[in-house]
């Protein structure tokens, strides 16, 4: 099976209203919420993989003035989610459906439980009286693959197509994209079109639009304006690394404060995709004469190269996406933008890599905009130096004789060798959980 540039930006790329971990519980309990009759309910049950869980434990749900918490996904989901808008599903959220979110998790309606499951996998069960709606979730943030009622399969619009293998269409995209090469990478930024451009710039906006608030209000951690005043004071001085660090970890303060704002995701997550556009967006400021379709296909890169690590490491993993995928991504542009060829790019992803692929993942929350941070200005400071003539050997560590063996190798590290790392890193995060309790 082939695909074309413009179904990689439609499978890869997608607004998403909050981290996309809890967005998916919440939009699991709002497609089989829409299953039942009425607007309550007696019991929600969710089960999540590990790295779902992971993720969705501790970051701030939009909207939910501060709250956090598998359940309170949930209950949102059920309470106020809109099914039909995915990965934006809590866009109508109010204070008052806050308020009946927290009195449902004070009555112990929502259970959930850890599943021994690798890859993406989100159950939602929910019962009213003798009826009982069912809604699976599997391999992407907003792949239905599954709705019962009374044990029977629903036909429902919300379920997800298969490919004509019967594969999900995800997969037969990550199946084409592993038999690509470099080259065919870049030659896909060829083929877009004005309607692909002017989605890539509608991310572009998106995202700068988190940014702003992150910077003006000192959102969350506060990286991105704490650096921004560190510039005023005279105590570091910005250049184009500073300033893709600075927008691009602003947007994330503000993302995982819960912001009632959506971020263009990447590869199925939103810091991915602030960590794709941003870091080339800010560059590009320090460019003279440059066109603003080269910027828009800098960025297109960036998204393909993303989801081409991604579709080596899987959805979630132990090591930090936004810094090995993303970080990869956003380089790629990055050396496209300056004017670098293939064998720039290849050099700036090898650079990047070696530099970041020690980083865990722990969990999505305000400390993430210290990762994109580091991932945005690593991302820049590869580029440069893949220009100069600067690139990591061959025999340097996990580092391939191509940036592709290069990627594989992330790959195996995440899916084969940090297999106990991410159980550890889960196990820390919930024994400091019950410890607090």
């Amino acid at each position: 099976m082939t695909f074309t540039v413009k179904d990689v930006l439609n499978l890869q790329v997608a607004p998403a209203l909050g981290c996309t971990e809890p967005v998916a519980i919440a939009l699991g309990a709002a497609a089989a919420m829409s299953l039942l009759p009425g607007d309550d309910f007696d019991s929600i049950e969710l089960a999540l993989d590990p790295n779902v869980y992971k993720n969705a434990l501790a970051v701030s749900i939009p909207g939910a003035k501060g709250q956090s918490g598998l359940n309170m996904a949930a209950a949102l989901g059920a309470v106020c989610g809109d099914p039909e808008l995915r990965l934006e599903v809590l866009r109508p959220i109010t204070d008052a459906d806050v308020k009946t979110a927290k009195d449902i998790l004070a009555d112990n309606k929502v259970t959930v439980t850890l599943l021994d499951h690798r890859g993406l996998l989100v159950k939602n069960v929910i019962k009213r009286g003798n009826d009982v709606a069912e809604c699976i979730i599997q391999d992407l943030h907003d792949n239905i693959v599954s709705l019962t009622l009374n044990g029977k399969a629903v036909d429902s619009p919300l379920i997800s197509p298969s490919a004509d293998s019967g594969e999900s269409p995800l997969a037969a995209m990550e199946a084409w994209l592993k038999g690509l090469d470099l080259n065919d990478l870049i030659a896909l930024t060829d083929e877009l079109d004005e309607e692909d451009l002017a989605f890539l710039q509608e991310g572009v906006d998106v995202n700068m639009r988190l940014a702003e608030q992150g910077l003006k209000f000192g959102l969350g951690l506060s990286v991105g304006k704490t650096l921004e005043r560190l510039v005023r004071q005279g105590l570091i001085k910005k250049d184009m690394i500073l300033a893709a660090r600075i927008l691009t970890s602003g947007a994330s303060d503000a993302r995982m404060s819960g912001a009632p704002l959506p971020a263009m995701s990447s590869a199925g997550s939103g810091n991915h995709g602030l960590t794709a556009i941003l870091p080339i967006w800010a560059v590009k400021d320090y460019l003279e004469d440059i066109e603003p379709q080269t910027v828009l296909e800098a960025i297109a890169l960036s998204h393909i190269v993303t989801a081409y690590v991604k579709a080596h490491t899987g959805r979630l993993s132990a090591i930090c996406g936004c810094s090995v995928a993303a970080g990869a991504g956003a380089t790629a542009g990055v050396t496209f933008l300056l004017g670098g060829d293939a064998k720039h790019i290849a050099g700036a992803i090898k650079n990047l890599l070696e530099d970041l692929a020690g980083i865990i993942c722990d969990g999505a929350k305000a400390g993430c905009a210290l990762k994109l941070a580091t991932a945005a200005g690593t991302a820049v400071q590869a580029a440069l130096f893949s220009l100069q003539g600067v690139n990591v050997h061959s025999t340097d560590g996990i580092i391939g004789n191509t940036s592709e063996d290069t990627m594989r190798n992330v790959g195996i590290l995440a899916t084969d060798g940090m297999v106990q790392t991410d159980q550890t890193i889960l196990s820390i995060m919930l024994e400091k959980q019950f410890s607090d309790v």
